[in-house]
């Protein structure tokens, strides 16, 4: 599983072998890393291919995994997320997915994500801090069927809200797995309930599943300095 991730992610670390130089070929190597760090985000705007079919979006494919119980805070978390990769068309979508694990394959407390490029999957980024999530909790064994539903749904652009919806997460769990897609706007009523509407639609779920919707700054404020996890309520 790990050659999978190894094989996708960005390479973005910026650790290189480098040969023992002069302090000052260090100071400029140093340099010329910062100015690449600095210009990642424009040398890494993916482009669709020719022919291929444009999204409306581009988006990003991020991967996460903890050990439940340890100690951690914001910066831990940035530091666990993983990016695997961006996509702009539907084919470089299906390049990414299909050799992906299913989510009902995955083990321990592990997420995936998929965000618009440029938004980190965390509460507290621009995008995403006045906003909020629907939450379903699944039994096992869904979570796969479910998860490909939705993100085809979202990048289809099937929820009909405009530039709301920021990404969906799946978490992963011992006794249940959770789905939840974020939106730009938590006080937007109507939005989030179209939202809704459409989660049950395109998920097929029973009139009687539960859905829960919170505001990222309710989970900021029940963390108490917790980790911001995806999908944990």
């Amino acid at each position: 599983m790990n050659n999978k991730f190894d094989a996708l992610k960005d390479d973005d670390s910026g650790d290189h072998d480098q040969d023992q130089g002069s302090p000052k070929d260090s100071e400029k190597e140093k340099a010329e890393d910062e100015d690449k760090e600095q210009n990642t985000s424009k040398k890494k705007m993916v482009v669709p291919g020719a022919g291929e079919h444009p999204l409306q979006y581009n988006y990003t494919f991020w991967y996460s995994r903890r050990t439940p119980g340890r100690p951690a805070s914001t910066q831990s978390y940035e530091q666990n997320i993983k990016q695997i990769g961006s996509f702009a068309s539907v084919e470089q979508f299906w390049r990414f997915y299909s050799h992906m694990i299913r989510p009902g394959d995955l083990t321990g407390h592990s997420d995936f994500h998929l965000f618009k490029e440029g938004i980190k999957p965390m509460w507290e980024d621009d995008a995403n801090k006045m906003g909020g999530k629907w939450i379903i909790r699944l039994r096992k064994g869904l979570a796969s069927r479910c998860w490909e539903n939705l993100i085809l749904a979202m990048l289809g652009e099937q929820f009909m809200v405009g530039e709301e919806i920021c990404g969906a997460v799946v978490s992963v769990r011992f006794q249940e797995d959770i789905i939840s897609i974020w939106n730009k706007t938590a006080s937007d009523q109507a939005t989030t309930a179209r939202i809704r509407d459409t989660l049950r639609r395109v998920l097929n779920l029973p009139p009687n599943t539960i859905m829960e919707y919170k505001t990222h700054t309710d989970s900021i404020k029940y963390s108490m300095g917790r980790l911001p996890w995806t999908g944990e309520s």
